[in-house]
C-alpha cells in the first residue's frame, strides 16, 4: 500500500472500505456512468462502467416534484432526455434563476416521478458521441442505482472488492429552499441499502460546503469538497461570504476542509495546468499541500475525445477523434493523484494499471 495511503489511514483512525483499488492502487470513478459509450445517468451507462471495472460510479442527484432523487447532472433537462418534443409538458417550459443564473427550459422539480419516468434519455454531447442510443434509456432513481451495484456485489468475484458509490448533490441550496432538500432522501437511501456507515464504498461530494458541513453531522460515510478552477461554492454566493475555491485550496483552507471531508475533487488543471498552446506543464503542489492536511486528491474530468485533450495527446484535428486519455490519465496518477473521474472507465483502468506512482 503505498505510503500516503497508509499515512491516511492512521490519521483517519480506520481505513474506508473502497477508497483505493485492489492492491493499494488509485481509484477509477466513472463519471455518470460509463458516460463516453452510454447516455450520462443511465442504468446503462452504470451497468457499462461496472463491466469495464470502475471502482466507483457517480450519479448526480437532483429532486422530482414529490422528493424522490433521480440522477441528472442538472435540474434542467431538454439536454438529456426528450421532454422538449413531448406536447403533453410543453407548458412546463420555465426560465428559473439558477445557482444566481438564468436558466430557460424543463426542471425535475416540476415534474414527479412518474412523468419523469415516462421521459427517454438522449445524448449531451451528440456532436461528438452521436446519437445512436438516444431514446433507449430511462431516467433511473437513486435507489435503482443503489440496486444495480448490490446486485453487482453480490457476484463472488466481487468479493472483497466491492463496486462503490460517489453521489454528488447538485444544487443544494437551491432544493432547500424549494422545500425538497437532497441530504434525507439520500442518506435515506443509503440506509436502506445498507451503505450509510464509514466503511462503506460511498463518497458523497457536493460543490457547496454548508450542506457537506450538515452531513458530517449526519452520517459517517466520507465525504469529499469539490472544488472549481474559479469562483466560489454558491453558498459562499447567496451567503455573502467573501471566500473563494482558491481560498479553499490555501493550507489553512485545507487544514479547514478535513475537518468535515475525507477528500477534495479537483478540476484537473489545478493539479496539471496547461500553456497557452494547451500542453501539459508540471504539476502544482496541490496534491502534496492536500496530502499534508490529511486529505485526498480526485481529479475531474477526464475524457478521451481530442477537445478536452492536452495537446500531446490528442489523436486527429477532429473534436471528436478519440486520443490518448490513459496517457493523460497517467500524469495525473504520476503526480500523486488519489484517483480521477472518467467518461472512459476501460481506458482509466488501464491508465492506473499501468502507472508508476510516487
Amino acid at each position: 500500500m503505498p505510503a500516503l495511503v497508509t499515512l491516511w489511514a492512521v490519521m483517519a483512525g480506520m481505513r474506508v472500505a473502497g477508497t483505493e483499488s485492489e492492491g493499494g492502487r488509485p481509484m477509477v470513478i466513472a463519471h455518470r456512468g460509463a458516460s463516453g459509450e452510454r447516455p450520462e445517468h443511465t442504468i446503462e451507462a452504470y451497468r457499462l462502467a461496472i463491466e469495464q471495472g470502475a471502482d466507483f460510479v457517480e450519479p448526480d442527484l437532483v429532486s422530482s416534484k414529490d422528493g424522490v432523487l433521480v440522477c441528472r447532472h442538472e435540474n434542467e433537462i431538454s439536454g438529456t432526455t426528450d421532454v422538449a418534443s413531448r406536447p403533453g409538458f410543453a407548458s412546463r417550459r420555465a426560465t428559473k434563476t439558477i445557482d444566481g443564473a438564468p436558466v430557460t427550459g424543463w426542471f425535475t422539480e416540476d415534474f414527479t416521478l412518474a412523468e419523469l419516468e415516462t421521459l427517454r434519455a438522449r445524448e449531451r454531447l451528440p456532436r461528438l458521441r452521436g446519437t445512436a442510443f438516444d431514446g433507449r434509456f430511462g431516467i433511473p432513481t437513486l435507489d435503482e442505482v443503489l440496486a444495480l451495484v448490490a446486485s453487482a456485489n453480490a457476484l463472488p468475484e466481487r468479493k472483497g472488492r466491492p463496486i462503490g458509490v460517489y453521489p454528488e448533490t447538485k444544487h443544494p441550496t437551491y432544493f432547500e429552499e424549494l422545500g425538497l432538500p437532497l441530504e434525507k432522501p439520500l442518506l435515506d437511501a443509503l440506509r436502506r441499502h445498507g451503505l450509510d456507515r464509514a466503511d462503506a464504498p460511498v463518497f458523497i461530494q457536493s460543490f457547496e460546503v454548508a450542506n457537506l458541513r450538515r452531513l458530517a453531522g449526519l452520517t459517517r460515510a466520507p465525504l469529499v469538497q469539490l472544488i472549481d478552477a474559479g469562483g466560489r461554492p454558491w453558498d459562499f454566493t447567496h451567503g455573502r461570504v467573501a471566500r473563494t475555491y482558491a481560498d479553499l485550496l490555501r493550507p489553512e483552507g485545507l487544514r479547514d476542509i478535513a475537518t468535515y471531508a475525507r477528500a477534495i475533487g479537483v478540476h484537473k488543471s489545478l493539479v496539471i495546468p496547461r500553456d497557452g498552446g494547451g500542453r501539459s506543464l508540471p504539476p502544482t503542489s496541490l496534491v502534496q499541500g492536500a496530502h499534508a492536511a490529511g486529505l485526498l486528491v480526485h481529479v475531474w474530468t477526464l475524457r478521451a475525445e481530442s477537445e478536452f485533450l492536452p495537446a500531446e495527446q490528442r489523436r486527429g484535428a477532429e473534436p471528436s477523434a478519440r486520443g490518448d486519455m490513459a496517457g493523460e490519465a497517467v500524469l495525473f496518477l504520476e503526480a500523486g493523484a488519489d484517483g480521477f473521474f472518467t467518461d472512459h472507465p476501460a481506458a482509466g483502468v488501464a491508465a492506473r494499471d499501468s502507472a508508476r506512482r510516487p
